[in-house]
């Protein structure tokens, strides 16, 4: 706190109570003040910093129901895209053990996985990531409080410690930026007492065992794909449809894949109830909501996948004037990050109608803090912003959907071009391919505008994030069908895409 007590910061102590005023001249003790430390608030603290900004950032991570806590960072760092993706790869090499048999290796027994190990590995590398955070904010002096943030009035700030130290701060500018958290399913007994989320998963110290998944959005398939990758019995299940606000022929491929792959589904089945067992074991009830009656199973754990819910409850915004939305709770924002009350902004997944996406929030953040400087007045361009799921068969896409293009702009107005192709690697292996599939949604007419890129197989993240490119540049098919592919990828079948659904020939891709 002694850093508060130097040059023109006026702390005020009564007890444990600190206040920060802005002095007489009506200056304020920062430029900007950052609630929320995660991609989007740290991003924006960093750009404001180098561009001359004073600024704050308030960061505290409050433990999880089964009591998990990790350091700075935010979700992607600790308890999503990068655990996620480690745990994926630590999966993929339970695949590439099988193949390389083929291939001429000789394996000595059967291959076994160790939880322990990849748990403290993966682990170490987040701790380093939080460190590494710390350390940038402290070269770009940025002041850094490991304190829960919430809002006095439209430029003060209220932190408060662990210990319940309270401190006041003063802002021009002040930044929500503090995100999501898994829900819980309330309504059902023994949800909250006995099940984990995404928060908990990558921490476990001891393997999960015998796993049921509950949701099968982009977190529930990812999480039930890598747990099934690494050797555990895993199940997810299904209310209505896996991968809601995906291409649904895409996700279907995917889970098509991933049944395959050996992950069990119960498809149309709700949660009733969870009771442990005197074995120490966790009995699931649910209901097949098609036949109409209840099942049983046993699982050593439950991980609820089914939704996320706004960090906003505890922000006191509506003393601020910050409007909230009442559907979502989350905050009601204009297309440069506005909120209701002039000098309070919000970014990331806090934000109304925002994708939930890290690389879209640091942007965001960026760009804020630029505005915030009058150093530029670009806005956030949301559009055509490309993303990648990364089940055991990977899929990534940009653009539109195709059942959003046909909403748009009508099932007769667009042209689909499509293909079934077997990668490379799968050949020698002898992997089924049947569901590595590319396709291109464009306008059906003129140069025949590209709307939507889709793609399941290999490395799917890596192959669209260059087309996405061309989505900034105007990309047609015909830009596509010019481009000289590289040999032999599997990005460059989509290079050679040449049939379209409406001419029902077969899409299968012959020769090398």
């Amino acid at each position: 706190m002694a850093a508060f007590c130097r040059g023109r910061h006026r702390l005020k102590s009564v007890g444990c109570l600190h206040t920060s005023t802005r002095n007489l001249t009506g200056k304020f003790d920062y430029d900007v003040v950052v609630i929320g430390g995660g991609s989007g608030g740290l991003a924006c603290s960093k750009e404001a910093a180098q561009l001359g900004k004073k600024v704050a950032v308030l960061d505290y991570v409050e433990p999880s129901a089964k009591g998990t806590k990790w350091g700075l960072g935010g979700t992607c760092v600790n308890v999503g895209c990068i655990p996620k993706k480690l745990m994926h790869q630590a999966a993929l090499f339970g695949t590439a053990f099988k193949d390389a048999q083929k291939y001429g290796w000789t394996i000595p027994g059967p291959a076994s996985h160790d939880w322990a190990t990849m748990s403290a590995a993966v682990q170490n590398h987040v701790k380093s990531l939080n460190w590494g955070h710390r350390v940038q904010l402290q070269d770009k002096k940025v002041k850094y409080l490991n304190m829960k943030g919430s809002l006095v009035d439209e430029h003060t700030v209220k932190g408060v410690t662990a210990r319940g130290k309270e401190t006041t701060l003063t802002a021009r500018n002040i930044v929500i930026a503090t995100g999501g958290r898994p829900k819980y399913p309330t309504h059902v007994p023994g949800a909250i007492e006995h099940g984990i989320t995404s928060d908990d998963i990558f921490w476990l110290k001891e393997s999960p065992g015998k796993t049921l998944v509950v949701g099968a959005s982009y977190v529930g398939l990812e999480c039930a794909g890598f747990l099934t990758g690494i050797g555990l019995d895993t199940t997810i299940m299904v209310r209505s449809i896996a991968l809601r606000g995906f291409d649904q022929q895409m996700a279907g491929l995917v889970t098509d894949y991933m049944e395959a792959y050996g992950t069990k589904f119960a498809w149309k089945c709700a949660p009733k109830k969870v009771e442990k067992l005197p074995s120490g074991g966790l009995q699931v009830t649910w209901t097949n909501t098609f036949t109409k009656k209840d099942e049983t199973d046993t699982f050593d754990s439950v991980l609820w996948a089914v939704g996320r819910a706004p960090e906003s409850q505890l922000l006191n915004l509506e003393k601020a004037g910050v409007q909230l939305d009442t559907e979502t709770g989350k905050i009601v924002v204009t297309p440069n990050e506005a909120t209701s009350v002039p000098s309070i902004y919000a970014i990331g997944d806090i934000s109304l109608g925002r994708p939930e996406l890290t690389p879209t929030a640091i942007q965001a953040g960026k760009l804020l803090a630029r505005r915030l400087a009058a150093a530029s007045k670009e806005l956030m361009n949301y559009h055509n912003v490309a993303t990648a799921v990364f089940t055991p068969l990977e899929y990534s896409c940009v653009g539109l959907s195709e059942e959003e293009a046909e909403q748009k702009y009508g099932k007769d107005s667009i042209e689909v071009f499509h293909a079934f192709y077997k990668p490379l690697e799968f050949t020698v292996a002898e992997r089924d391919a049947s569901q590595c599939y590319i396709k291109a949604v464009c306008l059906r007419e003129g140069d025949q505008r590209i709307l939507g890129l889709h793609f399941t197989g290999p490395n799917a993240g890596e192959v669209i994030q260059g087309f996405a490119l061309g989505f900034q540049c105007g990309a047609t098919y015909t830009h596509l069908v010019n481009t000289v592919g590289i040999h032999p990828t599997c990005a460059e079948e989509l290079t050679k895409l040449n049939v379209t659904k409406r001419s029902g020939l077969d899409a299968t891709v012959t020769g090398c």
